[in-house]
């Protein structure tokens, strides 16, 4: 059972984590003051113009300038001389123009964001580019006989010529309806957009992008959910009306959770999430899998470790690159990483061993929301792929870089560093004009200096008549140190040497910055459509014992049910050649080998039966009953009150009826079975339909008929009957 869970109870920390049973397959975060840049909508001034780059520099409010290039500016703004299929031209922009832009990539690092002028507005169902108009489509996700459906559905939409708009992968089963309610609702939203643009002068925030929460439930909330469990009060309303507007059919799923034990406890998920903060994790197996991050790209090393679960030591390796495909994909989306991926799985020596690594990770990849590209596992083991940055990743949402190393990993050790300061020291005390050199030293660093590397303090300061001072510092942690040279001492005083130690640098955190961040009020926010979206009629599909009775018969169909009450019987299955439930039935029926389709086998309501010897059909209306051979006539009453309409036939009757199919043996006669198919040679309704042991006696019923004749008059049927064959079958009613 899949379920969405919110967890709101902490202010500093939004989390929404989507489960499978007690098995975490995707995670987001949100902090409040690193709220989401990405998708926001802002009024900004072009400040700088670089034709080197073919960009321009954008002040949009934040502290570093976005970075707009000239291939993401709508002919919309581009001005002067510059021709409209050349946006590289520096004439098309100007400094100090002001731009309505689209943040598409967060800052990151010294990279400031990347914007576009292209914007593109999210729905639930749809997305829509308001001033691109080339642009378009159906998602890539959906494939097969939809995409030609959607296409016809599309075109039935109301779209603006200068718009473009892409049908996302949860519309893929919404109907015009639907579909239409979404555009008007972006629709109503631009113009807000546009509006408020014109409103204020840049640079300002125009329109901001949900919360973690909203998002959620916009990109993940699909039919395979079956929970939503909301721990805290405020965040429950709030997906309350967010269903209730925009998802209305939805709304039974959202609860309020109100136990004692926390909610991330309960579905024991906590664990999990703090494996996606660690540096390496391990396997079912044994084995782990590390991931490291560089500036370039992601490497992920697998490890078999303690894995000894195959015989040698190639299906060894397989089983552990086989469960780290999976964890790779699951680790990717839980912290969302993005960028270009390397990973070395154990060397394999099958070829078909490692395409099979591969295809296991395609598979595993395929849930994934992002764009993702994957290569082949070269003759060196390694596997390169990448993934689209849908959001700032769980690491730069939630971690610092490390005071200590700077971010590095790792710290040079006490000789290392000591030696390295020895070196400074003799460095500054050659300079000319050097009085005196203080170094300022860790504790573990200066007594190593002071011990073991006294003589060479001593060498220095009587070779180059320099005065040397070694301070240790409670305040510093290795590798960090600080050396000063003085010049002259002068007329003042000296201080001892324990006042000159340095006093503690105190620095506020990065954390302690943010507690009270620069907050941007948006003119646009949690814009909600007018109307409720359209609640689509849906039909309930048949009960397990009706589902078992129409594949023990195979006569009858569903008879469905939609929300209204009304009936419908329409079949689902296609008939084929391989169709089990289809084969069934003309084994049951056994009428001849091609008494299904058989046309002109239907009489009218007011026809009498056919005299002995005469082949007919049954007419399969409300209250008519079809007609079961003589034989079967005599034991139908006993036979009746045995068997439950629509009861299967017993195995020796459906092996007689499968002789029956094959034809007589030696010139044999069969005996005449009822034609359960309709003039158009398809099954008739259930409610048309009525089981042979309610056969009453005094019906017709056809004599036995030789096949050779049967054959005969089957090839030298009139073009009469096959006329019939089209034409409708008229109920008693609408008789």
């Amino acid at each position: 059972m899949k379920r969405m869970l919110i967890n709101a109870t902490q202010p500093e920390e939004l989390r929404v984590a989507l489960v499978d049973g007690q098995k975490l397959y995707d995670f987001d975060i949100e902090v409040p003051s690193k709220e989401q840049k990405k998708s926001n909508i802002y009024k900004g001034i072009i400040t700088r113009v670089e034709p080197s780059l073919e960009a321009a520099f954008v002040n949009y409010g934040a502290e570093k300038h976005g970075f707009l290039p000239f291939k993401e500016i709508a002919p919309e703004y581009r001005t002067g001389d510059g021709q409209e299929g050349k946006p590289s031209s520096k004439s098309n922009i100007r400094e100090g123009q002001e731009i309505v832009v689209q943040i598409e990539k967060e800052e990151r690092g010294n990279k400031g964001a990347a914007l576009t002028t292209y914007i593109s507005l999210a729905g639930t169902y749809l997305v829509l580019m308001p001033n691109n108009p080339k642009a378009g489509g159906i998602s890539r996700r959906i494939e097969g006989d939809n995409r030609s459906e959607l296409r016809e559905t599309m075109a039935a939409l109301e779209i603006p010529d200068s718009m473009g708009l892409i049908i996302r992968t949860a519309g893929s089963d919404k109907n015009v309806e639907e579909l239409q309610w979404d555009l008007n609702y972006l629709l109503q939203l631009w113009e807000a957009i546009d509006r408020s643009s014109t409103e204020q002068t840049a640079p300002f925030l125009i329109f901001q992008e949900s919360n973690v929460i909203i998002r959620a439930l916009r990109d993940h909330l699909r039919g395979d959910i079956d929970e939503i469990l909301i721990d805290q009060e405020g965040a429950f309303k709030l997906v309350h009306n967010f269903l209730k507007q925009v998802m209305p059919h939805n709304l039974h799923k959202a609860k309020l959770y109100q136990d004692s034990v926390p909610l991330f406890s309960r579905y024991q998920i906590e664990t999990q999430i703090e494996m996606a903060y660690k540096r390496e994790v391990s396997l079912p197996s044994g084995g782990s899998i590390v991931i490291d991050h560089t500036e370039a790209l992601t490497s992920i090393d697998i490890n078999s470790a303690r894995a000894t679960k195959g015989s040698d030591i190639e299906e060894t390796a397989l089983n552990t690159n086989l469960e780290a495909a999976d964890e790779i994909a699951r680790q990717l989306r839980l912290r969302d990483l993005g960028g270009l991926f390397v990973i070395d799985f154990i060397d394999m020596m099958s070829n078909k061993n490692q395409r099979e690594v591969e295809n296991r990770l395609r598979d595993a990849l395929k849930i994934d929301r992002a764009r993702i590209q994957t290569g082949r596992i070269s003759r060196f083991g390694l596997m390169e792929m990448s993934r689209q940055r849908l959001r700032p990743s769980l690491g730069d949402s939630t971690q610092l870089t490390c005071p200590r190393c700077k971010g590095q990993g790792t710290i040079r050790n006490v000789e290392s560093v000591t030696l390295a300061v020895l070196r400074l020291i003799e460095e500054e005390a050659m300079k000319k004009g050097t009085e005196r050199v203080i170094a300022h030293l860790p504790i573990d660093c200066a007594t190593f200096l002071l011990n073991e590397k006294r003589a060479a303090i001593q060498e220095i300061e009587s070779r180059l008549q320099v005065g040397i001072i070694v301070l240790p510092s409670k305040h510093l942690e290795t590798p960090a140190y600080d050396i000063e040279r003085i010049k002259a001492i002068g007329d003042s005083e000296e201080k001892a040497s324990h006042l000159q130690i340095k006093e503690e640098d105190i620095t506020v955190p990065e954390f302690a910055k943010q507690l009270g961040p620069k907050t941007e009020k948006a003119a646009i926010k949690e814009f909600l459509p007018d109307s409720p979206a359209p609640v689509q009629s849906k039909k309930t599909s048949a009960s397990l014992i009706q589902r078992f009775w129409q594949r023990l018969i195979g006569a009858g169909k569903t008879v469905e049910t939609d929300e209204v009450g009304e009936k419908s019987g329409e079949d689902k299955t296609k008939p084929g050649r391989n169709n089990r439930r289809d084969r069934g039935e003309r084994g049951e029926r056994g009428a001849g080998r091609n008494n299904n389709r058989r046309s002109g086998n239907r009489r009218p309501a007011n026809q009498p039966p056919a005299a002995a010897g005469q082949e007919t059909a049954p007419n399969l209306n409300d209250d008519a009953k079809p007609v079961a051979a003589s034989s079967e006539l005599e034991s139908g009453a006993d036979n009746a009150a045995k068997r439950a309409p629509g009861a299967a036939p017993d195995r020796e009757r459906s092996r007689r009826s499968r002789s029956r199919r094959r034809g007589p043996r030696n010139g044999a006669e069969k005996r005449g079975e009822p034609n359960l198919n309709g003039a158009d040679g398809e099954a008739p309704q259930a409610s048309e339909y009525i089981p042979p042991a309610a056969v009453d006696s005094g019906e017709g019923h056809n004599q036995p008929r030789s096949y050779n004749r049967e054959f005969a008059e089957r090839n030298q049927r009139p073009a009469e009957d096959s006329r019939q064959d089209h034409e409708p079958v008229r109920t008693a009613a609408e008789e």
